[in-house]
């Protein structure tokens, strides 16, 4: 079990930079996003957004809406996991970027009746964060502010706004 855990480790680790076997993986990670455990499909999320910035063919921008639903797992656990690493999709390039934004965008809008929204919202807000920390636009800043000014509870907006701290 220990020996799995740092493979996985270190295969993040490896794939937060340019690879050149993504395509030999993504497939199967493709599938895996579907499989009946839950251990599988976070892993294959967290891969394939890493692998986002090994795709040249922009595969992702057909294959985004098939990651975007494990941010939606049954398990809240995979869910999270899925839409903390989510992020690296936008480091892909522009299209990648709009695409991540736009359903970060609805999501944080509209997620107010699922199970643990706020949550939901602060991995929204720290994702926005993380992905501007790397790209440095200041439009991505500006919608993360603009989202956490829209949440009504003064607690959560300033829980949200500690993320964007420093910036």
């Amino acid at each position: 079990m220990r020996n799995s855990y740092e493979a996985y480790k270190n295969l993040l680790t490896i794939t937060e930079k340019e690879v050149d076997w993504a395509y030999e993986v993504w497939d199967q990670l493709l599938q895996d996003l579907n499989n009946r455990d839950n251990h599988k499909r976070s892993r294959a999320a967290q891969f394939l957004s890493n692998l986002a910035i090994s795709d040249p063919e922009k595969r992702m921008l057909n294959d985004f809406p098939a990651l975007w639903e494990v941010t939606r797992d049954p398990k809240f656990v995979t869910a999270r996991h899925s839409l903390q690493s989510i992020w690296r999709v936008g480091l892909a390039g522009d299209e990648q970027q709009e695409l991540l934004i736009n359903h970060f965008t609805y999501r944080f809008t509209h997620c107010v009746e699922e199970k643990n929204y706020t949550l939901i919202r602060y991995d929204i807000i720290q994702g926005l964060r993380n992905l501007y920390d790397e790209v440095k636009r200041g439009e991505i800043k500006q919608k993360a502010l603009d989202l956490i000014a829209t949440e009504e509870d003064s607690k959560y907006q300033k829980k949200y706004a500690t993320v964007w701290r420093n910036t």
